[in-house]
Protein backbone atom coordinates (compact mmCIF):
# COMPACT_ATOMS: atom_id res chain seq x y z
CA UNK A 1 0.00 0.00 0.00
CA UNK A 2 1.31 3.26 -0.84
CA UNK A 3 2.35 5.45 1.89
CA UNK A 4 0.06 8.77 1.75
CA UNK A 5 1.31 12.29 0.43
CA UNK A 6 0.16 14.03 3.60
CA UNK A 7 0.01 12.75 6.74
CA UNK A 8 -1.10 15.00 9.99
CA UNK A 9 -2.26 13.12 13.22
CA UNK A 10 -3.84 14.70 16.53
CA UNK A 11 -2.67 18.44 15.53
CA UNK A 12 -3.38 21.62 17.55
CA UNK A 13 -3.32 24.82 16.95
CA UNK A 14 -3.34 27.50 18.85
CA UNK A 15 -2.92 31.31 18.80
CA UNK A 16 -2.42 32.93 22.03
CA UNK A 17 -4.75 30.96 24.59
CA UNK A 18 -7.42 30.32 21.94
CA UNK A 19 -7.69 26.98 20.18
CA UNK A 20 -7.99 26.89 16.09
CA UNK A 21 -7.39 23.26 15.10
CA UNK A 22 -8.64 20.68 17.72
CA UNK A 23 -7.19 17.26 16.75
CA UNK A 24 -7.00 17.34 13.43
CA UNK A 25 -7.04 13.68 11.28
CA UNK A 26 -5.98 13.29 7.96
CA UNK A 27 -4.42 11.49 5.19
CA UNK A 28 -4.08 12.39 1.55
CA UNK A 29 -3.31 10.01 -1.48
CA UNK A 30 -1.08 10.64 -4.57
CA UNK A 31 -2.75 12.49 -7.70
CA UNK A 32 -5.89 13.42 -5.04
CA UNK A 33 -7.31 16.23 -5.21
CA UNK A 34 -8.50 17.18 -1.83
CA UNK A 35 -11.13 20.15 -0.64
CA UNK A 36 -10.87 21.57 2.82
CA UNK A 37 -13.88 23.29 3.63
CA UNK A 38 -16.49 24.42 6.41
CA UNK A 39 -17.65 27.76 8.09
CA UNK A 40 -15.77 31.05 8.33
CA UNK A 41 -13.27 30.52 11.36
CA UNK A 42 -13.14 26.95 11.16
CA UNK A 43 -9.52 26.52 10.56
CA UNK A 44 -9.48 25.84 7.48
CA UNK A 45 -5.98 28.26 6.14
CA UNK A 46 -4.82 27.59 9.41
CA UNK A 47 -4.50 23.79 8.45
CA UNK A 48 -3.35 24.62 5.40
CA UNK A 49 -0.56 27.11 6.58
CA UNK A 50 0.08 24.35 9.07
CA UNK A 51 0.76 21.49 6.35
CA UNK A 52 3.20 23.78 4.63
CA UNK A 53 5.11 24.62 7.46
CA UNK A 54 4.06 28.16 7.82
CA UNK A 55 2.69 27.95 11.58
CA UNK A 56 4.36 25.45 13.93
CA UNK A 57 1.96 23.06 15.54
CA UNK A 58 1.01 23.21 19.47
CA UNK A 59 0.71 19.43 19.73
CA UNK A 60 0.15 16.93 16.82
CA UNK A 61 2.54 15.88 13.64
CA UNK A 62 2.70 16.74 10.07
CA UNK A 63 4.10 14.46 7.46
CA UNK A 64 5.11 15.28 4.14
CA UNK A 65 6.16 12.39 1.49
CA UNK A 66 6.20 10.20 4.53
CA UNK A 67 9.01 12.84 6.63
CA UNK A 68 7.68 14.63 9.50
CA UNK A 69 8.56 18.52 9.36
CA UNK A 70 10.62 19.73 12.30
CA UNK A 71 11.85 22.69 11.54
CA UNK A 72 11.70 25.16 8.27
CA UNK A 73 15.30 26.26 8.96
CA UNK A 74 16.31 22.19 9.45
CA UNK A 75 17.69 21.75 5.92
CA UNK A 76 15.95 18.38 5.27
CA UNK A 77 12.93 20.69 6.04
CA UNK A 78 13.86 22.99 2.97
CA UNK A 79 14.22 20.03 0.75
CA UNK A 80 10.97 18.42 1.63
CA UNK A 81 9.38 22.06 1.03
CA UNK A 82 10.87 22.25 -2.33
CA UNK A 83 8.79 19.63 -3.42
CA UNK A 84 5.64 21.37 -2.85
CA UNK A 85 3.83 24.77 -4.60
CA UNK A 86 1.71 27.23 -3.27
CA UNK A 87 -1.18 29.51 -4.63
CA UNK A 88 -1.78 32.04 -1.85
CA UNK A 89 -5.43 33.79 -1.84
CA UNK A 90 -4.23 37.04 -3.35
CA UNK A 91 -1.52 35.24 -5.67
CA UNK A 92 1.30 37.24 -3.69
CA UNK A 93 2.67 38.07 -7.11
CA UNK A 94 5.74 41.41 -7.18
CA UNK A 95 3.77 44.46 -8.58
CA UNK A 96 7.35 45.53 -9.54
CA UNK A 97 8.42 42.59 -11.29
CA UNK A 98 7.02 41.17 -14.75
CA UNK A 99 4.80 37.89 -14.87
CA UNK A 100 7.82 35.78 -16.40
CA UNK A 101 10.25 37.68 -13.43
CA UNK A 102 7.73 36.59 -10.91
CA UNK A 103 7.59 32.81 -12.09
CA UNK A 104 11.58 33.03 -12.59
CA UNK A 105 12.11 33.71 -8.50
CA UNK A 106 11.44 29.71 -7.54
CA UNK A 107 14.14 28.58 -10.60
CA UNK A 108 16.83 31.04 -10.05
CA UNK A 109 16.23 30.80 -5.75
CA UNK A 110 16.68 27.06 -5.57
CA UNK A 111 18.64 25.79 -8.88
CA UNK A 112 21.84 26.58 -10.82
CA UNK A 113 20.17 26.52 -14.18
CA UNK A 114 22.00 28.88 -16.66
CA UNK A 115 19.46 32.32 -17.43
CA UNK A 116 18.64 31.12 -21.28
CA UNK A 117 17.14 27.43 -19.35
CA UNK A 118 15.48 29.46 -17.09
CA UNK A 119 13.79 31.60 -19.43
CA UNK A 120 12.19 28.74 -21.60
CA UNK A 121 10.83 26.86 -18.31
CA UNK A 122 9.14 30.05 -17.50
CA UNK A 123 7.39 30.35 -20.74
CA UNK A 124 6.59 26.45 -21.05
CA UNK A 125 5.02 27.38 -17.45
CA UNK A 126 2.97 30.47 -18.75
CA UNK A 127 1.75 28.13 -21.85
CA UNK A 128 0.65 25.95 -19.11
CA UNK A 129 -1.67 27.90 -17.85
CA UNK A 130 -3.18 29.27 -20.65
CA UNK A 131 -0.93 32.78 -20.37
CA UNK A 132 2.06 32.84 -22.75
CA UNK A 133 1.18 36.33 -24.48
CA UNK A 134 2.02 37.67 -20.49
CA UNK A 135 5.52 37.10 -20.51
CA UNK A 136 6.00 41.01 -20.31
CA UNK A 137 3.12 41.76 -18.78
CA UNK A 138 3.28 43.30 -15.09
CA UNK A 139 0.81 42.25 -12.35
CA UNK A 140 -1.07 45.48 -12.73
CA UNK A 141 -1.45 45.05 -16.23
CA UNK A 142 -3.55 41.59 -15.70
CA UNK A 143 -7.61 40.65 -15.01
CA UNK A 144 -7.87 38.73 -11.95
CA UNK A 145 -7.88 35.46 -13.23
CA UNK A 146 -5.07 36.32 -15.39
CA UNK A 147 -2.89 37.22 -11.67
CA UNK A 148 -4.48 33.83 -9.80
CA UNK A 149 -3.21 31.80 -13.21
CA UNK A 150 0.63 33.58 -13.12
CA UNK A 151 1.02 32.79 -9.50
CA UNK A 152 -0.25 29.25 -10.44
CA UNK A 153 2.75 29.00 -12.60
CA UNK A 154 5.00 30.35 -10.46
CA UNK A 155 4.12 27.55 -7.95
CA UNK A 156 4.65 25.07 -10.59
CA UNK A 157 7.61 26.37 -11.15
CA UNK A 158 10.19 23.79 -9.93
CA UNK A 159 7.77 20.40 -10.88
CA UNK A 160 6.42 20.30 -7.24
CA UNK A 161 4.50 16.99 -7.04
CA UNK A 162 2.20 18.74 -4.73
CA UNK A 163 -0.21 22.31 -5.18
CA UNK A 164 -1.36 24.08 -1.96
CA UNK A 165 -4.11 26.67 -3.24
CA UNK A 166 -5.92 28.89 -0.74
CA UNK A 167 -9.40 30.03 -1.97
CA UNK A 168 -8.25 29.91 -5.37
CA UNK A 169 -11.57 31.04 -6.77
CA UNK A 170 -11.84 34.42 -4.33
CA UNK A 171 -12.82 37.83 -6.32
CA UNK A 172 -13.19 35.58 -9.50
CA UNK A 173 -16.22 35.83 -11.74
CA UNK A 174 -18.07 32.09 -12.13
CA UNK A 175 -16.62 31.84 -16.08
CA UNK A 176 -13.14 33.18 -14.58
CA UNK A 177 -13.91 30.59 -11.72
CA UNK A 178 -14.53 27.64 -14.11
CA UNK A 179 -11.93 27.66 -15.99
CA UNK A 180 -9.29 27.86 -13.14
CA UNK A 181 -11.22 24.42 -11.37
CA UNK A 182 -10.50 23.01 -15.46
CA UNK A 183 -7.32 24.27 -15.20
CA UNK A 184 -6.66 22.23 -11.48
CA UNK A 185 -8.15 19.03 -13.11
CA UNK A 186 -6.32 18.80 -16.07
CA UNK A 187 -2.86 19.65 -14.26
CA UNK A 188 -3.94 16.84 -12.11
CA UNK A 189 -4.33 14.80 -15.54
CA UNK A 190 -1.26 15.62 -17.57
CA UNK A 191 1.01 15.88 -14.41
CA UNK A 192 -0.34 13.53 -11.93
CA UNK A 193 -0.01 16.04 -9.02
CA UNK A 194 -1.53 16.25 -5.45
CA UNK A 195 -3.59 19.22 -4.83
CA UNK A 196 -5.36 20.08 -1.61
CA UNK A 197 -7.75 22.98 -1.87
CA UNK A 198 -9.24 25.95 0.75
CA UNK A 199 -12.51 26.83 -0.44
CA UNK A 200 -16.08 27.65 0.47
CA UNK A 201 -17.37 28.11 -3.33
CA UNK A 202 -19.88 25.04 -3.78
CA UNK A 203 -19.75 24.99 -7.82
CA UNK A 204 -15.92 24.66 -7.56
CA UNK A 205 -15.84 21.72 -4.85
CA UNK A 206 -18.35 20.11 -7.09
CA UNK A 207 -16.37 20.60 -10.23
CA UNK A 208 -13.02 19.55 -8.92
CA UNK A 209 -13.29 17.31 -5.15
CA UNK A 210 -12.51 13.71 -4.84
CA UNK A 211 -12.60 14.15 -1.02
CA UNK A 212 -13.40 16.57 1.39
CA UNK A 213 -12.53 17.42 5.01
CA UNK A 214 -15.23 19.35 6.48
CA UNK A 215 -13.94 21.12 9.20
CA UNK A 216 -16.65 22.71 11.77
CA UNK A 217 -15.22 24.69 15.21
CA UNK A 218 -11.72 23.31 14.45
CA UNK A 219 -12.60 19.51 14.33
CA UNK A 220 -12.72 17.51 11.42
CA UNK A 221 -16.72 16.65 11.35
CA UNK A 222 -16.28 14.65 7.65
CA UNK A 223 -13.78 13.23 5.77
CA UNK A 224 -14.68 11.16 2.50
CA UNK A 225 -15.76 11.21 -0.75
CA UNK A 226 -17.62 14.24 -2.17
CA UNK A 227 -20.76 12.17 -2.93
CA UNK A 228 -20.78 11.21 0.59
CA UNK A 229 -20.89 14.17 1.87
CA UNK A 230 -24.17 14.65 -0.78
CA UNK A 231 -26.17 12.30 0.87
CA UNK A 232 -26.38 14.02 4.46
CA UNK A 233 -29.49 15.20 5.15
CA UNK A 234 -28.52 16.71 8.80
CA UNK A 235 -26.04 18.45 10.63
CA UNK A 236 -23.08 21.20 9.40
CA UNK A 237 -21.95 19.21 6.60
CA UNK A 238 -25.49 19.00 4.90
CA UNK A 239 -25.97 22.90 6.33
CA UNK A 240 -23.15 24.19 4.16
CA UNK A 241 -24.19 22.34 0.37
CA UNK A 242 -27.49 22.82 1.38
CA UNK A 243 -26.82 27.02 2.12
CA UNK A 244 -28.88 26.97 5.63
CA UNK A 245 -27.42 29.67 7.91
CA UNK A 246 -27.50 26.77 10.53
CA UNK A 247 -23.93 25.71 9.63
CA UNK A 248 -22.51 29.09 10.95
CA UNK A 249 -23.70 28.78 14.08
Amino acid sequence: MTEPIITVEDLIVKYGEKTVLNGVDVSIDKSEIRVILGGSGCGKTTLLRSIVGLIKPYAGTVKLFGKKLTDMENEDDAAILRKIGVLFQGGALLGSLTCAQNVALPLQMHTNLPQKMIDEIVYYKLAQVELPHAVHLFPGELSGGMRKRAALARALALDPPLLFCDEPSAGLDPVTSAGLDALLLRLRETLGITVVVVTHELFSIEEIADKILFLHKGKPLFDGLFEDAKRLEEGPVADFFMRRETVWA
